[in-house]
């Protein structure tokens, strides 16, 4: 099942995507649900054509947890050793936004990079000191995400924070996808300022994280309590490079869909 969040002449709802996955959005329409997708779906009645609707991030977390160096390959393209225990991070929630949404290029940064990965999102009724079957048992499902990044900031500043932290530095989406076995499925970034002539800059599979999802999500339950629509970002594979103004970049995961995001100055 693929869950939205988006926004209608009537408001913002959730709704169930339907159609075939390979169809574009000429292809596939949205049921608006009851509520919250967490609990029993209940629909509305009301369907739209996806294209007459805007998606929003389909789901707005109180924080969102990243992990570093979860790919082999990404470490060593930055000279840095894997780590033993997964490296946690956390960008804030005003850093998110969704698809088609504007990456917009702090001046106080002159290197701004992408950073392709796949995002966890958590269901109900969270997780807390869980163990590996818990925490599977606490996904809700996954979606695209990239983890934007200030690479100058973050080598000057010696913490995350900053560099990973600025308003729209967090797309997800372009919806929830639920029941799906994320062991190994590839990871695609591609950047250009032509739709017919992207470059792919970075491409991995899943299979290659250092710790994979269900022990992310252990070990980060024994840091801190994850609620539901909290987001896990489980680390990006190699060839981050930077964005510039007039760049779209994309963001696609096998199984999944493609999150795709202009970029602007501020």
């Amino acid at each position: 099942m693929r869950i939205a969040r988006f926004a209608h002449a009537k408001g913002m709802s959730f709704g169930v995507v339907e159609g075939e996955p390979g169809a574009g959005p000429q292809g596939l329409t949205v049921a608006e649900i009851e509520g919250h997708p967490f609990g029993q779906i209940s629909f509305t009645g009301g369907r739209w054509a996806l294209s007459d609707v805007r998606l929003l991030s389909p789901i707005l977390p109180s924080k969102v947890v990243c992990v570093g160096r979860n790919y082999a390959e990404h470490a060593a393209e930055h000279g840095s050793e894997v780590p033993k225990e997964p490296l946690l991070f956390l960008k804030p929630s005003t850093s998110v936004i969704g698809p088609r949404d504007a990456i917009r290029l702090p001046i106080f940064s002159k290197q701004v990079e992408h950073e392709a990965e796949l995002a966890v999102v958590i269901g109900a009724p969270g997780a807390r000191r869980a163990d590996r079957a818990a925490a599977e048992r606490a996904i809700f499902g996954y979606t695209c995400a990239n983890d934007v990044t200030a690479r100058d900031l973050q080598r000057a500043d010696g913490q995350w924070t900053r560099a990973k932290g600025f308003d729209s530095f967090c797309p997800i989406g372009p919806w929830i996808t639920t029941g799906l076995d994320v062991s190994d499925l590839e990871v695609r970034c591609e950047v250009g300022r032509d739709p017919e002539q992207m470059e792919v800059r970075q491409l991995g599979r899943t299979r290659d994280m250092v710790f994979d999802v269900p022990a992310l999500v252990s070990y980060i339950s024994h840091v801190m309590t994850l609620l539901p629509g909290d987001v896990v970002l489980t680390g990006t594979p190699a060839g981050v490079s930077p964005l510039t103004d007039g760049d779209t970049v994309s963001v696609r995961i096998e199984g999944i869909g493609e999150l795709t995001n202009p970029v602007v100055p501020v």
